[in-house]
């Protein structure tokens, strides 16, 4: 059975209404560096540096974050050096929080820099989480089973959450 959780207008209001709320944290500052986790992190990531363009005149760079899903502990990788987000406000972006697993590596490796500032964002928090982590700003909260999936498609139109 499947579930819509959001449409595709809920979908690009979370997104607007979650860029009003990073620029309000991030409003001094004069590049946001948005790291979103590969594949769908980094696909959200996209999506917010377009709505936070409309909104702020900062430099808003997007970087590439990688690493194995299943085993996280074999690495993270970005597309950005270290030296190009030191001293910078840092969001670290993912569509989904699931159990922490992936987010908490993510944040994780950039506190191995110093950083002016750093949040975390996704679309769909899950409250399922194994890791002391939280998303600082976040489309929608459900409480599903562990059994359950949650679907984000927002590589095309019209974008969807599903639940199956």
């Amino acid at each position: 059975m499947e579930t819509r959780i959001l449409d595709h207008d809920q979908v690009k209001n979370k997104i607007k209404r979650i860029a009003y709320q990073i620029a309000e944290v991030y409003l001094n500052h004069d590049e946001i560096i948005l790291a979103g986790i590969s594949d769908g992190g980094y696909v959200f990531a996209k999506k917010l540096k377009t709505a936070l363009s409309k909104i702020l005149k900062s430099n808003i760079i997007l970087c590439k974050v990688e690493m194995d899903k299943t085993n996280p502990l074999n690495g993270v990788t970005t597309s950005l050096k270290q030296e190009e987000y030191t001293n910078k406000g840092v969001v670290l972006c993912d569509d989904v929080l699931n159990s922490g697993t992936t987010l908490i590596y993510g944040v994780k490796y950039f506190l191995d820099v110093p950083l002016e500032k750093f949040k975390t964002a996704v679309l769909v928090n899950r409250n399922h989480k194994k890791f002391p982590v939280k998303a600082d700003f976040k489309g929608i909260s459900l409480s599903t089973t562990m059994q359950e999936h949650i679907e984000v498609n927002i590589n095309s139109e019209p974008y969807s959450v599903t639940l199956k």
